[in-house]
């Protein structure tokens, strides 16, 4: 038994399914280790696609998600993953290779500091270069990942340390097979009762429900609690959602481009649940929330409860005991005054919305797309979002009552060019069901390879492509803005062509009433699909470019 040997039981035994990879420099053993065990490999044609994959795996199934890549370069395009994991708070693990370590520093090839590279972005990292250190390393780095706010870790192993012969007679502790992130611990009850009475005394309570509520799987505590005080809730736009079923006490989500309803700045009080204070809470800057604003906050990491603010009331524990422990407590008043002043604003806000714009021969916008899609979006389907301008007709449209855990998006980090490698982790994570991907021309661009990674491990999806020829969330900031449309146009590409030139379906859709229609096509084809749909490029046309 070797040190990969070791490594990939490790795996397994914490519930991994698979590791996504991309092969290369240190990685041999590891591959020959897994093919030997039966753990499946996702291999990608990027190492950045692959750190996609764990990451969205991770996101969606609340589970260690694996990368394994080789050295240097491919470590650094793996490294995208473990941002986008330290942005969300995602359990994510990747494991890279290396040239033998008595080759380190001495210019061996791609010879590279990899644990300066990941530090930053990660709860854990370690060069593990003797092989009997494999397992306590893997528990380590695995337990911090899963442990208080999730998080991504990170494991360099040279090939000596992966080659080596391990010694299961050697004493050794008992690791056990922590492989999720859920942690579930109750706050203190004297810290309830206050928080409680300060949720009776205040007029305009806001519950701020964001990816650790996700993470407690405390989406029915949210609920139930937000009923009984009649709160309002919102969420943090690209955070994970807890908020499963459509419901009039969700009020969208906070932080998107496009804006959202007047909420924050009228709250005396927020329930910050989960979530991070920033720009999509505004800082909690006063101005523009209110002078006499309270706030609690509720996480079960103790280092995100004093983030950014003092709140008056800490909860230390996870958010679903902690609003089960609040429903218990509350004996104040329902806030309906305030519940219904909150709807008012929600309708006003998003009726701005509900009418589709004009546009010169009858060309396509983003409202036909997620007009089209709404009927699409069953119960067994798992939506994913890739992209600017589409993502905020998304948002505005078919998120503005629930932000569901069947939802998948970039997460905080805001980056582009996931969708592909995310639906595939969408689909190796609940085979059973459906995964439609709507994404934009300059999203897909990224990873559009992948598609062929897709037909090769039979993960089929569909994904909608908002095809504007652009930028388009640029452009229309240019446009905004009477500037130039320079350095955002991107022009015509054959995308059905890709699509099948990489072993996928492709079509075109010409109007709006194709495109639902050509989606279940889709879905019934068993092959990752791509359906285009032409827009009107945003009025790009018109910008002059000097």
């Amino acid at each position: 038994m070797n040190g990969a040997d070791v490594l990939i039981k490790g795996l397994q035994d914490r519930g991994v399914e698979f590791i996504a990879m991309l092969c290369g420099n240190g990685t041999e053993a590891i591959i020959t280790s897994a093919h030997d065990a039966g753990l499946r490999m996702i291999d990608t044609r990027n190492e950045q696609a692959a750190s996609y994959l764990a990451e969205a795996h991770a996101k969606l199934t609340r589970k260690i998600g694996v990368c394994v890549v080789s050295s240097a370069i491919a470590h650094v395009n793996a490294t995208a993953g473990l941002m986008n994991a330290w942005f969300d708070g995602a359990p994510f693990l990747l494991i890279t290779g290396h040239s033998p370590s008595d080759q380190m520093r001495r210019g061996g090839f791609q010879d590279c500091d990899h644990i300066a590279l990941a530090e930053p972005l990660c709860k854990y990292t370690e060069l593990v270069t003797d092989t009997a250190r494999i397992p306590q390393a893997l528990h380590e780095a695995v337990a911090a990942a899963t442990s208080g706010r999730p998080g991504p870790v990170h494991l360099t192993i040279p090939k000596d340390a992966l080659e080596g012969e391990f010694d299961g007679d050697a004493p050794a502790p008992v690791l056990g097979t922590r492989g999720a992130a859920i942690n579930i611990a109750a706050a203190p009850s004297a810290s309830v009762v206050e928080a409680a009475e300060l949720i009776a005394l205040a007029e305009k309570p806001l519950i701020v429900a964001g990816g650790g509520v996700f993470y407690a799987d405390g989406g029915d505590q949210l609920l139930a609690f937000a009923r009984q005080a009649a709160a309002p809730i919102v969420t943090p736009i690209w955070d994970r959602g807890a908020v499963n079923e459509p419901t009039d006490l969700f009020m969208g989500v906070v932080g998107a481009a496009s804006g959202e309803p007047d909420l924050q700045p009228n709250a005396d009080l927020m329930i910050i649940a989960g979530a991070a204070i920033d720009y999509r809470t505004r800082y909690l800057d006063r101005p523009p929330l209110r002078e006499d604003l309270k706030v609690i906050r509720i996480d079960v990491d103790p280092g995100q409860l004093h983030q950014a603010v003092e709140p008056d009331v800490a909860l230390l524990g996870d958010p679903g005991t902690v609003f089960g422990q609040l429903a218990g407590g509350y004996h104040g008043g329902a806030h309906e005054a305030w519940l219904a002043e909150a709807k008012q604003l929600h309708a006003d806000f998003y009726a701005a919305w509900n009418t589709r714009p004009q546009t010169e021969d009858g060309a396509m916008v983003g409202y036909d797309i997620v007009s089209a899609l709404r009927e699409c979006l069953t119960e067994d389907t798992i939506f994913a979002i890739d992209g600017g301008n589409i993502g905020q007709w998304a948002h505005m449209t078919l998120l503005r009552n629930s932000y569901p855990e069947a939802l998948l998006t970039c997460g905080a980090s805001g980056v582009i060019g996931y969708g592909v490698p995310g639906a595939m982790a969408a689909k190796l994570a609940h085979p059973e069901r459906r995964v439609l991907l709507l994404t934009g021309d300059g999203s897909l661009g990224f990873c559009i390879p992948e598609f062929q990674s897709a037909v090769r491990h039979d993960l089929p999806f569909v994904a909608v492509l908002a095809n504007d020829e652009a930028w388009g969330i640029v452009v229309t900031g240019q446009r905004q803005a009477g500037k130039p449309c320079a350095a955002s146009q991107l022009g015509h590409c054959g995308w059905v062509r890709v699509a099948e030139g990489l072993g996928g379906r492709g079509v075109r859709v010409e109007s709006a009433d194709q495109i639902a229609a050509a989606v279940e096509e889709g879905f019934a084809s068993g092959l990752p699909t791509l359906v285009e749909v032409p827009l009107d490029v945003m009025g790009a046309s018109e910008c002059a470019i000097d």
